[in-house]
């Protein structure tokens, strides 16, 4: 492959280095921020050598290449154009200036939650595995003494992440915000305070006590916000406005002890006297909202969320999700969303998968395997924009398998116990029901594999360029890259 043409190719396809604000690359995508998106040819683009797909997502033309060509490519994109050099993050900011105001808040959602699903990932994984093992001990079918300090010990830590997840969304959010993460963790720990009652308790035992606020005006619950999200995301924010100023006016000589102090002290104050109670409000809506349609009978609501659930990907607001998971599981101790999420991503893998055992063609064919895979691992960046919507009817095909898959999902009532993990490692968070899920997502890969079969791609299709070998990264190179960046 010519590294060096390549370049070419891609930067005559873009408008040319003076429609280039900045380049930067991640593991497997050259990043390129556009001054004006109508100039680039799109079509041209996608055909270039090397190229395995073109979206565009956080404002960034965002180009697969693939692992160990994107370096080369980007050197020579770089030196061709004279385009300034710039980090990922760099690139991000850039990018994030071009949105309008929805599209930045859902990016700064994002933000907050990418960084902390590791946690998430590791105690729902804990959590289905020790479900797993009692259901197993309970009913007969394994002899496993309980008591052994290896399984307390695990089951005593297997929620955490969730028990004191406040305060892991506090830390994160404060870093996005701009202010000081460990008082933002503080805001968290306020939250949660041992001398509130526990928010878990509220259902079976009612609120224990009252507290009247701002001079007796009104009334509200000392209750914890144990599961809760957003009201912990705004009363981050308050604080770190507060911060902010107060960095700006404060004396240097007195900024260490004041700032902390006041930025704290109020945000502790109208977080527990209003901000906390309204939106948990909010937050109960929301919630209540989503099962609502997930609760239609017949699983009619889960249909219609499972065949739109690719769509939102492609329109980048699917980073909200998690609100939607975390917030279940705090409530209902399970999430039914996620099944409803992984039936869509493995949807578009099957779809995928399809194009490429029936295409002649090797460049399609290297592309869209391996998108099929990670796909199938829960990374469905590469199939959706680098094969699935380049041709549109596969994408139709995935999105009917995921609208199919969720629809038995609702069906069967499966729910996962965390959040973080699609596709075939889903299986982890459903091993209190493994049997269901496999099925959930074997009808959502089957509808779509069989619809992308014969609807998909026609071989004399424009789309269909000459034979011709190209690398493409494996697919666990993929899921690596999609880790923490675009995981959907």
């Amino acid at each position: 492959m010519d590294y060096r043409q390549t370049a070419q190719q891609i930067l005559q396809a873009i408008g040319g280095s003076e429609n280039v604000v900045s380049a930067a690359h991640c593991a497997t995508r050259l990043r390129l921020v556009i001054v004006d998106d109508k100039k680039v040819d799109k079509k041209t683009l996608e055909n270039a050598d090397g190229v395995k797909g073109v979206f565009q997502a956080q404002g960034q033309l965002q180009i697969i290449l693939g692992t160990g060509t994107v370096n080369k490519v980007y050197a020579e994109f770089v030196a061709q154009s004279g385009t300034a050099a710039v980090s990922k993050d760099e690139a991000k900011a850039q990018g994030a200036k071009k949105g309008n105001w929805f599209q930045r808040a859902i990016k700064t959602l994002g933000d907050i939650f990418v960084p902390i699903i590791p946690a998430i990932v590791a105690s729902g994984f804990l959590m289905g595995i020790m479900e797993s093992l009692k259901f197993m001990v309970n009913n007969g079918f394994l002899d496993l003494n309980t008591s052994s300090s290896l399984f307390v010990f695990a089951d005593l830590f297997s929620n955490v992440a969730y028990t004191f997840l406040p305060i892991l969304i506090a830390y994160s959010a404060a870093k996005v915000f701009g202010g000081n993460p460990f008082l933002g963790a503080v805001i968290g720990m306020i939250m949660l305070h041992p001398s509130l009652q526990n928010a878990w308790t509220v259902a079976t035992e009612g609120v224990h006590t009252y507290q009247e606020v701002f001079f007796g005006l009104y009334k509200v619950p000392l209750v914890g916000y144990q599961g809760h999200v957003i009201p912990v995301i705004i009363a981050v924010w308050l604080m770190c406005f507060i911060e902010k100023r107060l960095h700006k006016v404060v004396p240097p000589m007195f900024d260490l002890f004041v700032t902390p102090l006041v930025s704290v002290f109020v945000t502790g104050y109208l977080t527990l006297a209003a901000i906390g109670p309204v939106f948990t409000t909010v937050e109960n809506f929301v919630i209540n909202g989503v099962q609502w349609l997930i609760a239609i009978p017949f699983g009619i609501g889960s249909f219609v969320m499972g065949g739109l659930y690719a769509t939102t990907v492609v329109s980048g607001i699917h980073h909200m999700y998690t609100i939607i998971d975390l917030g279940q599981l705090g409530a209902y101790g399970l999430t039914f969303w996620l099944p409803l999420a992984s039936a869509a991503n493995v949807a578009q893998g099957g779809a995928a998968l399809a194009v490429a055992l029936k295409t002649r063609n090797k460049k399609l064919k290297s592309m869209a395997l391996p998108a099929s895979l990670s796909a199938f691992m829960g990374i469905t960046e590469p199939a959706i924009f680098g094969v699935n919507l380049r041709f549109f009817r596969p994408f139709i095909a995935g999105s009917i398998g995921g609208a199919c898959g969720a629809l038995y999902a609702s069906i069967v009532g499966l729910g996962a116990t965390g959040t973080g993990v699609t596709g075939i490692f889903g299986v982890l968070l459903h091993l209190h029901r493994p049997v269901q899920y496999l099925i959930t997502v074997g009808i959502a890969t089957g509808v779509a594999f069989v619809l992308s079969w014969i609807f998909g791609i026609k071989e004399e299709e424009p789309a269909a360029q000459p034979d011709e070998a190209v690398e493409q990264a494996p697919a666990s190179a993929q899921l690596a890259a999609g880790q923490g960046e675009d995981a959907v």
